[in-house]
């Protein structure tokens, strides 16, 4: 048992015994905790109102720099994360372009589907469908071809899959020597496998990706 200490009740004094083994003294009521007052350790510290030092490994202090840090590091990570997506997308495009129909197929799963203006709103799956194009169109053409890709939004869907929108313009060289711009509306669905990434799906709207003449 703790030692004796003197509580006051209604004025009058009476000795008891305190059941815990505190030291003997008066009790202090709950400090009402004033923002306007409230410590800090640094420019980066906080009062903890709570000053629970058990649930605080800090003490009571919440280090405002590490969770900012901590921040930027997740936002670093998922900018990272979604410019590699732009960035095999701009490599998928650049294949049909140069009307290379390996690259293209090393890019794009076995079983891609899409839907897109030459199918006529059809569904197709597979490459040889696009592999037509390729062969007797696309690999024919020896007059510069130049795609922008405009903002693009990338959706990351955990951490193997991805989505892309954009606006695609082409430049091109018609048949008579003049320039000419096409556009497309664009939607690529992404996931990785064995550490690659491969477009599984596609879907297409305005222009189709054969220049006109």
């Amino acid at each position: 048992m703790g030692e004796e200490r003197v509580l006051s009740m209604g004025g009058d004094e009476k000795r008891g015994v305190s059941p815990f083994p505190f030291s003997a003294g008066t009790y202090s009521a709950p400090r009402r905790w004033d923002s306007a007052s409230a410590q800090t350790s640094g420019k980066n510290g906080l009062y903890c109102p709570t000053n629970c030092p058990l649930s605080c490994p800090s003490g009571g202090l919440v280090d405002e720099s590490v969770e900012s840090a901590n921040t930027t590091i997740e936002d670093e990570e998922l900018k990272a994360r979604k410019q590699e997506i732009i960035k095999v997308t701009e490599q998928l495009i650049e294949s049909i372009n140069n009307g290379d129909f390996e690259a293209y197929a090393k890019i794009c799963d076995p079983g891609l589907t899409s839907f897109e203006p030459e199918a006529l709103g059809n569904l197709v799956e597979g490459h040889d469908f696009h592999r037509f194009y390729f062969d007797n169109a696309l690999s024919k053409g020896n007059k510069p071809v130049h795609t922008i890709l405009l903002n693009p939004h990338v959706h990351l869907i955990g951490e193997n899959a991805a989505c892309i929108a954009y606006i695609r313009l082409t430049q091109y060289m018609d048949a008579s020597g003049m320039p000419r711009t096409m556009q497309s509306e664009e939607t690529r669905v992404w996931h990785r496998r064995d550490a690659k990434w491969q477009n599984i799906h596609f879907h297409r709207s305005g222009a189709p990706s054969v220049p006109s003449q």
